[in-house]
């Protein structure tokens, strides 16, 4: 059986993370960029989802590290605001 499409399993993988505490935390964030990084590098489709699902943790409340950590994924992989 194949693997599905890692942008569809990245967002798969963000929705625990949002019904939890509704908070991206900094586990969570990892594993949606291992997840994006398994065959190392970051695809639109990837792009597109991460930066939606950035935009959703934005919306709430974000701890200092996670807020540098997407600051950081979006410069080094060109992930949208």
């Amino acid at each position: 059986m194949t693997q599905p499409k890692s942008h569809l399993s990245i967002a798969l993988a963000s929705i625990p993370a949002f019904l939890d505490n509704g908070r991206l935390d900094a586990a969570e964030l990892q594993n949606l960029l291992d997840l994006a990084l398994r065959d190392q590098a970051v695809d639109d489709d990837e792009k597109r989802v991460l930066g939606n699902i950035f935009k959703q943790a934005e919306l709430g409340e974000l701890d200092a590290e996670v807020r540098l950590r997407i600051d950081l994924a979006r410069r080094q992989h060109g992930i949208p605001a």
